[in-house]
């Protein structure tokens, strides 16, 4: 009788801009990995900041903005280059050879990222996910989670597709309805931020008759093919 071969476990770090952890993304994002032997470590680019440091953190004028959430559910709105800055030491300090794969919880633009092991950056997987899906589309519904985004977002490859821009966030406030009329002459809808969920996708299916795409599923695919 042959032996079972053994399977190695594989090392995952996900990163998030926030504080880690974040049940409420990867809850949603675990069934797609059933039956892989994976150790899941997180990591966040406020762990064990005070509050006086997460506020210097913030934008000061018309600067690119992120958000993100406190262990308590707060939100957090931060500056995208001190963002930027930030996830690159993480990354440069956490990266000792051992991690097989770095999940970046984010669809910010992070550039010059290059650890040793597989990095998944969610950025560039719901960009070019959305591209290929939506070849069809002439124009393409954007949810962003904060209003003051709308000025500098920017979507790779973009093509010639035109973009419908609205705002919901994830974490405060109760914005469905009036986003769900912005986006509603839209082909398509994509959830461009980490922090929306599954039900929130279902709900703007509903109010806009459209098919949604929800980053945290897109990534959470693309984890999958690299375990």
């Amino acid at each position: 009788m042959l032996a079972s071969p053994i399977v190695a476990r594989k090392r995952a770090l996900f990163l998030t801009i926030g504080q880690s952890p974040r049940p409420d993304i990867l809850d949603e994002m675990r069934p797609w990995w059933d039956g892989v032997s994976l150790d899941i470590e997180e990591r966040g680019a406020l762990d064990g900041l005070s509050r006086e440091d997460i506020a210097r953190a913030a934008p000061r004028g018309a600067e690119g903005r992120l958000v993100s959430r406190l262990h308590d559910g707060t939100e957090v709105l931060l500056e995208a280059e001190w963002v930027h800055h930030r996830v690159s030491e993480l990354v440069r300090e956490l990266d000792d050879g051992s991690i097989d794969v770095f999940v970046l919880l984010c669809t910010g633009k992070f550039h010059g990222l290059a650890p040793k092991g597989v990095l998944v950056a969610a950025g560039p997987v719901v960009d070019h996910g959305l591209a290929a899906i939506a070849e069809s589309a002439s124009s393409i519904g954007v949810l962003l989670p904060n209003e003051g985004q709308r000025e500098t977002f920017r979507c790779e490859p973009a093509g010639g597709k035109r973009f419908l821009l609205s705002h919901a966030s994830p974490y405060s406030g109760d914005r469905w309805d009036t986003a769900a009329r912005e986006l509603e002459e839209a082909d398509l809808v994509v959830m461009h931020c980490m922090g929306y969920t599954e039900p929130m996708r279902r709900k703007l299916a509903q109010k806009t008759g459209k098919p949604v795409l929800l980053a945290r599923r897109m990534v959470a695919a693309a984890v999958a093919q690299v375990l």
